[in-house]
């Protein structure tokens, strides 16, 4: 029999004891932190991959590399043929602008031009119609041309079909035009400048007239000049003016008409002859003078009454009749013989003097619009129409078989 003091009790068993003792149980794999691949498999993606949807199409980016992998070198065939393009083009553009340059020098020297002409070369490519020694269209224009007493104010002209005489692609000897297409312009404000006639003013009526109105200075007095120009075509190289209707007024006293006709030469104005009328001394100064009677067609009992009696002269000079045939008189005659008359009436001793000068050729030639084109050594140019415009005479030309640049 045991001592009581080696007695055992006995304890029920601790279930999380047990639990414990599990340490190699089915539990380890499931709770164990998986930190890697295991022995004999791949390694597919790793902890900080993001995640991505599978890929399925393979053959696709397969294609798609094989593109990217071509592309640099198309991309540097466009850009070398560009880089091409861009320098051919420059080249064609200079050697335009040179041969511009040069044909323009060439006309100003051949033409004797103060200023070189504006040279435009139609067409493209340029160097190919140099090769060819063929130009489709050269368009000039020339400012400035002489031509008898007017300058031009614009000469535009179009070559077509140029063939071209060289010795190499950059020596041209000349050029031969086969036809050509011209446009000329006589301004209104050049003819003022060089026909001495800074005052007149030319603008255009109708088609075929123009017309100058304007002041010019005779004797120390502004007289207001009016006149009309008919323009025509004179035969295939010449403009001609026909000058009509020249008149100088000298204020309300007078009118000046240059010529020979009995309506021409110097006569007072419709006011003037109605104030002599009305003033007793100047009406009785003109009777007085036996010339001035018969122009005026008066019976000379008539003015003897009025010379005697102021009513009676006042009903002489109050008729129409007489302040028409006091309009009609030609006070150049009268100037010579009685100055101290015409002075009377208001005339200007020295303006009477210079008036006679003024006859219908000197007018006619300082007003003279018409001009006549330089003729061509080779070739030949003829006009095709004339047309007066606002700001000037306008011409169309024509030109056939024209050498340039030949000596």
């Amino acid at each position: 029999m045991r001592s009581p003091h080696h007695i055992t009790a006995h304890h029920p068993p601790n279930p999380y004891e047990e639990l414990g003792g599990l340490d190699d149980g089915p539990l380890d794999d499931f709770l164990v932190e998986d930190t890697g691949p295991r022995p004999g498999e791949a390694e597919t993606e790793t902890q900080d991959d993001p995640w991505a949807p599978p890929d399925h199409r393979r053959n696709g980016r397969r294609r798609r590399r094989r593109r990217l992998a071509g592309a640099p070198l198309a991309v540097k065939a466009v850009v070398g043929l560009l880089v091409l393009a861009a320098f051919l083009t420059l080249a064609d553009r200079w050697a335009l602008l040179h041969a511009e340059r040069r044909s323009a020098e060439a006309l100003k020297d051949r033409l004797g031009l103060a200023a070189a002409p504006e040279v435009e070369i139609d067409g493209f490519p340029f160097l190919t119609q140099l090769a060819g020694e063929r130009l489709h269209s050269v368009k000039v224009t020339v400012p400035d041309v002489a031509a008898d007493r007017v300058s031009l104010a614009r000469v535009t002209a179009t070559a077509h079909d140029v063939r071209l005489d060289t010795d190499g692609p950059l020596s041209v000897r000349g050029a031969d035009i086969p036809a050509l297409e011209g446009d000329v312009l006589l301004s209104f404000a050049d003819l003022r400048r060089e026909l001495g006639a800074s005052q007149v003013t030319f603008t255009g009526e109708g088609r075929d007239r123009v017309r100058a109105r304007g002041t010019l200075p005779v004797a120390g007095h502004d007289l207001r000049l009016h006149a009309e120009a008919e323009v025509r075509r004179e035969g295939e190289r010449g403009i001609a003016t026909h000058i009509g209707g020249m008149r100088l007024e000298i204020g309300d006293l007078a009118t000046y008409r240059p010529g020979a006709r009995t309506s021409d030469g110097l006569h007072l104005s419709r006011a003037s002859a109605a104030r002599l009328a009305r003033e007793t001394r100047k009406a009785k100064a003109l009777l007085s003078v036996p010339a001035v009677v018969r122009r005026l067609g008066v019976p000379d009992s008539a003015v003897r009454a009025a010379l005697r009696d102021e009513a009676k002269l006042t009903e002489l000079t109050g008729s129409p009749r007489f302040v028409r045939q006091a309009m009609r008189l030609n006070l150049i005659d009268l100037a010579l013989d009685h100055p101290k008359l015409l002075g009377l009436l208001g005339f200007d001793p020295a303006l009477l003097d210079a008036l006679p000068r003024l006859t219908r050729p000197v007018l006619t030639d300082r007003l003279s619009l018409g001009f006549r084109l330089p003729e061509p050594p080779d070739g030949r140019i003829r006009l095709r129409d004339v047309r007066v415009e606002k700001e000037g005479i306008r011409v169309r030309l024509r030109g056939t078989d024209l050498a340039v640049g030949r000596r």
